[in-house]
C-alpha cells in the first residue's frame, strides 16, 4: 500500500512497528490543581495527565502507542516525529526604525550584539 509522506513524495507504507519505535518530543506541564500532563505535538490530539512525572510519562507512552495503532488501522498518515533540525534557527523581522534604534542602544548598553540582545528578550518571554 502506498501512502503520501511529509513531503508528498509516494512511499511504502512501513509496518507498524517501525511507527511504535519512532522517538516523538513530549513536552511536559506542571497541572496548576496538580500533577502533569503531557501532550506529543506531532501527534494531534494525543495528551495525558498523572499525578506524578512516572505515571504521566507511562501515560504519555500508552496514549502514543494507542495514537499510532489507531490511526494504522483506520490507514490514516501517521506523521514523522519533529526535530530540532527543522528549524534554521534564522528570522529575519521587520521593524519600525525607532524600535530597531532603541534595541541597538540597548544591546550596546549590555555590550553585546543586536541579535544576541534580542534573543535574550524573546528567551525571557517564552
Amino acid at each position: 500500500m502506498k501512502t503520501l509522506n511529509q513531503k508528498n513524495k509516494q512511499i511504502e507504507k512501513q509496518p507498524l512497528e517501525y511507527y511504535l519505535n519512532l522517538q516523538y518530543p513530549v513536552t511536559l506541564y506542571p497541572d496548576p490543581e496538580e500533577g502533569y500532563v503531557a501532550q506529543i505535538k506531532d501527534l494531534p490530539g494525543c495528551l495525558t495527565q498523572g499525578e506524578t512525572l512516572d505515571e504521566t510519562i507511562a501515560n504519555i507512552n500508552e496514549a502514543r502507542e494507542l495514537w499510532i495503532e489507531t490511526a494504522y488501522e483506520s490507514g490514516d498518515d501517521i506523521p514523522l516525529p519533529s526535530t530540532e533540525e527543522s528549524y534554521s534557527g534564522k528570522l529575519l523581522v521587520r521593524m519600525p526604525k525607532s524600535l530597531h534604534r532603541r534595541l541597538a542602544e540597548q544591546a550596546e548598553q549590555e555590550n553585546v550584539s543586536l541579535n544576541q540582545y534580542i534573543v535574550s528578550l524573546l528567551s525571557r518571554v517564552s
